[in-house]
């Protein structure tokens, strides 16, 4: 029995058109893995869809990378003539810990969220976690899919040693140190204050951290987190927003990726690592589990934290054992894997049927 009424005219050409805002502001994952999906979505099948970016026009599915309040306007004019696709990369109680806002602003800009994805056909999520938090919100379990981030090889690579060792120069890092690398915006769920505590017990490396305050002084914690990367240890160096075009160098001479978040999404960052090979050590979250498995290293304090890098940093074997289970971990998410899920998806959405079961859901979540 067939329940659901046909949302898109079967004659017209296929086309997606990207919604999104995300790559305004520098440092922000969220960009990152936008400018990565839409290029390998053109890639997969942009020799079957008609591929545009913030066209006010119509097109079969509209894929909305961002929550901007245009969007959401664009979202309710259009809502009988394309597919609505909503990217979830964060919810209400994911931006605790990045912003600090008063409460009343902070109450509007939560159901805001929600509304905006309320008014979504079928939402979009990196995080499989966020699958049955999503259900918790009120959200039918049908329309909400897991597609996870991906990362391209031909931006983010493993150069030669000769190469590691001038890009050590020009980073001004002594030939011979073992560089650990921090890559984030900063901000206080970021663990940036355990990163430098970590960094104090660990003399003898170089810890590096390529990120910034993107959303200013609105930062939550800014004034103490501000104050540590204007006065950081003499092996600290923070070295602010830096062009993606740059990162692939900073992985490069790099010994091992630590990220001491206390929550995460699905951080471009890990993948862009095990690009490079780069040994894992992240703290043991409980997304971690559904997403890298067996390919990193964790820990749940300082010292846990320390004696990982410590190890890693003095015993050989234990380094290649752990730089080949990032490799591992990067083929599980290689281009072709993560390109045939947005082509299945993409043509699920082509072929949509938009129910009115799903209507009454929306409405009563309302």
């Amino acid at each position: 029995m067939n329940l659901f009424k046909s949302k898109v005219d079967r004659t017209e050409d296929l086309s997606i058109n990207m919604m999104s805002l995300a790559d305004k502001v520098k440092g922000q994952g969220v960009g990152t893995a936008y400018l990565e999906q839409v290029k390998l979505v053109r890639e997969t099948i942009g020799n079957r869809y008609d591929i545009t970016i913030n066209k006010i026009k119509h097109s079969t599915i509209t894929h909305y990378h961002s929550i901007n309040f245009r969007f959401f306007l664009h979202a309710r004019l259009v809502k009988k003539k394309t597919v609505r696709v909503g990217y979830v990369h964060f919810i209400p109680e994911t931006v605790e810990g990045s912003i600090i806002l008063p409460k009343w602003m902070k109450r509007i800009f939560y159901w805001y969220i929600i509304e905006f994805y309320k008014t979504m056909d079928v939402l979009v999520t990196v995080n499989p976690m966020f699958v049955e938090k999503l259900v918790a919100l009120g959200f039918d379990r049908r329309h909400v899919k897991y597609i996870p981030n991906f990362v391209s090889e031909s931006l983010f690579y493993r150069v030669s040693e000769a190469e590691k060792m001038a890009l050590k120069t020009h980073y001004d890092v002594e030939p011979n140190k073992f560089v650990v690398l921090g890559v984030g915006q900063v901000q206080t769920r970021k663990g940036i204050v355990d990163f430098v505590e970590v960094a104090k017990k660990c003399p003898e490396c170089d810890f590096i951290w390529a990120g910034g305050f993107s959303f200013g002084k609105i930062t939550d914690g800014y004034e103490v987190l501000n104050e540590i990367v204007s006065h950081p240890p003499k092996n600290v160096k923070f070295l602010g927003i830096i062009d993606r075009e740059e990162m692939n160098s900073l992985y490069n001479l790099a010994d091992v990726m630590f990220l001491p978040s206390y929550s995460e999404l699905f951080p471009m960052t890990v993948l862009e690592s095990m690009n490079v090979g780069l040994p894992l050590v992240l703290r043991d979250l409980e997304l971690y589990e559904d997403i890298l498995f067996d390919y990193y290293l964790k820990a749940n304090d300082n010292h846990g934290f320390e004696t990982l890098i410590q190890r890693l940093s003095t015993n050989p074997e234990f380094y290649r054992l752990w730089s080949e289970q990032s490799r591992t971990g990067h083929k599980f998410y290689s281009k072709e894997s993560v390109g045939q899920m947005w082509e299945k998806f993409y043509d699920d959405m082509a072929n949509y049927e938009s129910s009115e079961d799903y209507d009454n859901h929306s409405q009563a979540a309302n």
